[in-house]
């Protein structure tokens, strides 16, 4: 799978284990930065994520920040993305499969690395049911992104 990855100062080393390491497991990477652990600012890495995904260049996105939420907030601002802050596998994977979650973000500060690879894995793996109560309750999500009311 092609997976964009992008984060802020606080994330970095996260960030650059889960790259190897989803390199590592066959998936091809668009790393969009931050490429230091110099000061950043989370809203630039999680939008190049958020993009890569809806223009179609990656299947998925993973967004890291010290706590997840600022970077979750971020992405999800641009319409066609569902991301959540997710530190637990069952909502990795349960996210995808009911919500098409597309965004996944983590808490480098939250989560220790060995946690936050089983629940990428798990987002990775996870696709979504296409159930039709999925599918009228995303449909109600998309008009609140229309209406943004």
């Amino acid at each position: 799978m092609r997976v964009s990855l992008g984060t802020d100062h606080a994330g970095f080393y996260l960030k650059e284990e889960l790259a190897a390491r989803l390199e590592k497991a066959g998936h091809e990477v668009l790393d969009v930065g931050a490429f230091d652990a110099e000061p950043s600012d989370y809203p630039d890495s999680a939008a190049a994520v958020a993009r890569a995904v809806v223009s179609g260049d990656v299947e998925r996105g993973i967004v890291v920040c010290g706590s997840g939420a600022g970077a979750s907030i971020a992405a999800g601002k641009i319409t066609g993305i569902k991301a959540a802050t997710v530190h637990d596998v069952y909502t990795a994977h349960q996210a995808v499969e009911h919500d098409g979650l597309n965004v996944l973000s983590l808490g480098a500060r939250v989560v220790g690395s060995e946690l936050a690879w089983e629940i990428t894995e798990a987002f990775l793996a996870a696709e979504f049911s296409g159930e039709e109560r999925h599918l009228r309750r995303l449909a109600k999500v998309d008009e609140l992104d229309k209406s943004r009311r």
